[in-house]
């Protein structure tokens, strides 16, 4: 193929908004559905995990060891190997290897644990005495975990999330490439399938301004949340 013949594949840059627009809004639904998860699931792993250590408020060896397997296990494939490992449970689950529900359950998997290691890394961050004086006050261990563990950890935990929610964002770019529809399935199927260099620009251009809005918008969250921590502590 000549290059000018691949030239003239390129889709006119006053037609990419038309074909950029429903792309990215199905990404953005992709990722709010996971993050749903994620964020519940991955959290509640991390609370487990970080009180069934010694520092907890319900130490448990076995648990915690199990636990912690379980994370690292979730943490160690690459997410396109994860993404086709799990397809027959995917099939199972969903009823389809192709779209949106498809992508769904591996970027779930992928991401939950690597949230709940964080969530349990947030917690362990603290001083000894947040749980202590808790225990001493004599609140509830569902008092303790969100008035004082949740609450003083609050702005490592966003961060957590922000550092998440970027990973998502990339793992759906990867998941065009089984047709779950996004950015990354416009990149794959027109950007590098047809060699559409405008598409790939285009698309390349749009995550990274993604990227570095989410990355802005979460820092200034972090820094706000500051402040309120300190006024809690005290």
């Amino acid at each position: 193929m000549k290059p000018a013949d691949v030239l003239s594949q390129d889709t006119p840059w006053n037609q990419i908004p038309a074909l950029m627009l429903p792309a990215y809004g199905e990404t953005w639904l992709m990722v709010a559905v996971v993050m749903l998860f994620v964020v519940t699931l991955g959290g509640l792993l991390g609370v487990v995990l970080f009180n069934t250590s010694r520092q907890g408020l319900f130490p448990h060896r076995t648990l915690h060891q199990i636990l912690g397997w379980i994370i690292n296990m979730g943490r160690s494939l690459p997410f396109l190997v994860l993404m086709a490992a799990i397809i027959p449970f995917t099939f199972w689950l969903t009823g389809t290897t192709i779209g949106i529900p498809a992508a769904v359950v591996p970027m779930i998997i992928a991401g939950t644990p690597f949230f709940a290691r964080l969530v349990s890394n947030a917690l362990r961050a603290l001083p000894a005495d947040v749980t202590a004086v808790g225990l001493v006050s004599g609140g509830s261990t569902w008092q303790i975990i969100t008035r004082a563990q949740i609450s003083e950890a609050l702005p490592a935990i966003v961060a957590a999330i922000v550092l998440n929610l970027i990973s998502m964002i990339e793992y759906s770019a990867i998941a065009g490439t089984i047709g779950a529809g996004g950015i990354g399935y416009l990149a794959v199927v027109y950007g590098y399938q047809r060699f559409d260099n405008h598409i790939m620009v285009a698309t390349i251009m749009v995550l990274i301004v993604t990227i570095q809005l989410v990355q802005f918008l979460g820092d200034r969250l972090i820094s706000a949340l500051q402040p309120y921590q300190g006024k809690h502590s005290t």
